[in-house]
């Protein structure tokens, strides 16, 4: 499915020829119909020789409606570029022309129009010739030149056709599985509700789906799908599509809000541009213009940052960080127009390479100028790793769609950053563009993984006698979610960097060491467990003796075995009576309390504690007085 977008100066017979072509007037308001010219955009659609369906966007030609013919070019697959032959190439003509060549339009067809008002054939030979070298230098430079007459309709055939082939060569919408309807039109049909209108791009919508409605992020539901008034369950990329949408309002709605899926897109208030002024402009660019920002049906103001010049010349290409009034959506690879605001002046154009990046960049800086220039001109593997690097720890998926590569061009790519450690594999799985598995770039990771390393040296330190830093705690300290910070403890304790201890992780190497004075206390109350081992010191006294982290060193390393909310024993003492409690069992099939204290000449607090935390270990059962084994 494509869409054709009219082009040209006023009055040279752009709507007309629409009209001619497929039967419908794109000139929808009143007011445009008594001027006699498009003020607003229109639409309409027709079938090519070879059976496709093909929609067309009738844009204004006055320079006073210039701002309404940006918001309908921006979805456009071709131009159909109309010239009068009675009045050759006129201002807006090579407005219209440098508009096309910024927004980078794949194709196009140059329709001579009113040839039946021209004095004879070597007038239209002189228009043509006229026409050929305006376009020299554009992306319509190699465009064919169709003459026709819409009032007499000649040449409308071979228009047709010219179009049809032009958009043969013409590479499909791509799919990237996430669809985005940049609003042109917003309107209510009564029994329906709300109604928007747009070329859809980078996916497919579907009736039922939920979607939002962007900055807003108001949501709704698609209740029925249009594509040229034919109800359709589903609308494929590249198509001009009508939604009906439950849940929203009309008046929530405006024109250059952005229809898409839930959580899919987040707008930005700050993007960086590689930009191209216009060689006929006025005047330089400086830093800190304010300028006009034009972007898919969207038209807000913006603050440009220069970044590396601070002046840009006429004709001269750069670097912008635009600084935006009000939030928009954006992709990189999206092309966009900028306007100086009062006088009203095209200044050019170009694509978008970060739409959100992360912080103001400093504006000499040479290394946000490199990564700029590899987003732009690198190769896959350069595109991809920059969109890695916006992200940060991401699924494969998620960095793919950033990156905009198709995955053809993405799965080379990814092998090719895994091969040169540019990238790190955070969890195992087969490696694909639609994988869902984490991957960090080089830098990031390397970074993460020294804090990580720093904040355990760090509580290393705070707490000698304590064996790890809490999971938790860790996981806090580096701000990262559940399963980034899995997969990262992961991959370092695979590395060998620290070691995880049940809930708590510890840099390698890593053992509570003792001090001279604790090390006596330590050996002081071993030796009073030593002197009783079935009826030892209570856990209180042993706080008392050691203090609380001393003695929970040694329980964690095993040296005393809690088995009581007060009782603990020595572990040589523990494992003694457990298998003597066995080997009872065995030789007699039961144990009372009463004979295991007499056994061991102990008393009933210690007899009772021991026996049933063996029972808690399924070691034994109580039946009664009595205790059995577990079966």
């Amino acid at each position: 499915m494509h869409v054709i977008g009219t082009a040209g100066h006023v009055d040279h017979g752009k709507s007309t020829l629409v009209a001619a072509l497929t039967g419908i007037h794109p000139d929808r308001l009143k007011e445009e119909q008594e001027r006699e010219m498009t003020i607003d955009l229109g639409f309409a659609w027709m079938k090519l020789p070879g059976g496709e369906s093909v929609g067309i966007v009738d844009v204004p030609g006055h320079r006073d409606f210039i701002e309404n013919m940006l918001a309908g070019v921006g979805g456009i697959d071709a131009a159909l570029f109309v010239i009068a032959a009675d009045e050759g190439v006129m201002p807006q003509t090579r407005e219209h022309l440098a508009i096309l060549d910024l927004l980078q339009v794949q194709s196009g067809v140059v329709a001579l129009t009113k040839t039946d008002l021209t004095p004879d054939a070597d007038w239209v030979d002189l228009m043509e010739e006229e026409v050929r070298g305006a376009l020299q230098g554009s992306v319509l430079e190699n465009a064919r030149v169709v003459r026709v007459s819409a009032r007499q309709r000649t040449g409308l055939d071979e228009l047709r056709q010219a179009l049809a082939e032009c958009l043969e060569r013409t590479q499909p919408r791509p799919d990237y599985g996430r669809p985005r309807l940049p609003i042109d039109r917003v309107f209510s049909i009564a029994g329906f509700g709300t109604v928007v209108t747009g070329t859809l791009m980078d996916g497919t919508f579907k009736v039922g789906d939920e979607v939002e409605v962007l900055p807003l992020r108001k949501r709704g539901r698609i209740r029925g799908l249009q594509t040229h008034k034919q109800k359709e369950e589903a609308a494929a990329p590249g198509s001009r599509t009508a939604v009906n949408v439950s849940g929203i309002d009309l008046t929530e709605v405006m024109r250059g809000n952005v229809l898409a899926h839930p959580g899919k897109y987040h707008p930005t208030q700050r993007i960086d541009l590689h930009f191209r002024l216009l060689k006929d402009v006025a005047a330089p660019l400086s830093h800190n213009s304010e300028v006009k920002l034009f972007l898919g049906a969207s038209e807000t103001v913006g603050r440009v940052r220069l970044l590396g010049v601070e002046q840009l010349q006429p004709g001269e290409q750069g670097w912008l960080q635009l600084e935006l009034r009000d939030p928009v959506v954006a992709v990189r690879g999206d092309h966009y127009i900028l306007r100086r605001p009062s006088p009203g002046e095209t200044l050019g154009g170009g694509m978008v390479i970060d739409p959100s990046p992360k912080s103001r960049h400093k504006r000499f800086d040479p290394e946000i100028l490199r990564q700029l220039e590899s987003l732009r001109q690198g190769s896959p593997a350069d595109v991809l790793l920059q969109a890695s690097l916006a992200l940060g720890i991401a699924p494969i998926s998620q960095v793919v769609v950033r990156s905009r590569l198709e995955k053809e061009q993405a799965e080379p790519a990814i092998v090719e950053l895994l091969e040169s450690r540019q990238w790190v594999q955070l969890e195992s799985g087969a490696v694909k563009a639609g994988s869902d598995l984490l991957v960090a770039p080089a830098g990031p990771w390397d970074a993460l993984t020294a804090k990580a390393l720093q904040e355990l040296e760090a509580f290393h330190k705070v707490y000698p006698l304590r064996s790890g830093m809490p999971r938790e705690a860790l996981k806090s300290r580096l701000k990262l979610v559940p399963r980034i910070f899995s997969a990262a403890v992961r991959q370092w304790v695979d590395q060998n960097l620290l070691v995880e201890q049940g809930p708590v992780l510890a840099r390698t190497g890593f053992a509570v060491q003792f001090t001279q004075q604790q090390k006596e206390k330590v050996a002081a109350l071993m030796q009073r467990f030593e002197s009783s081992p079935a009826a030892p010191p209570a856990l209180k006294d042993c706080q008392l003796e050691v203090g609380e982290e001393v003695l929970n060193v040694l329980m964690e390393r095993g040296d005393l075995v809690q088995v009581g909310e007060d009782v603990l024993f020595r572990k040589s003492d523990y494992d003694r009576m457990v298998q003597a409690v066995l080997d009872h069992l065995k030789a007699h099939g039961t144990l009372t309390v009463a004979e295991f204290r007499d056994l061991f000449q102990t008393s009933r607090k210690y007899a009772l504690a021991l026996l049933e935390h063996l029972d808690a270990k399924r070691i034994t059962i109580r039946d009664g007085d009595y205790r059995k084994l577990f079966k």
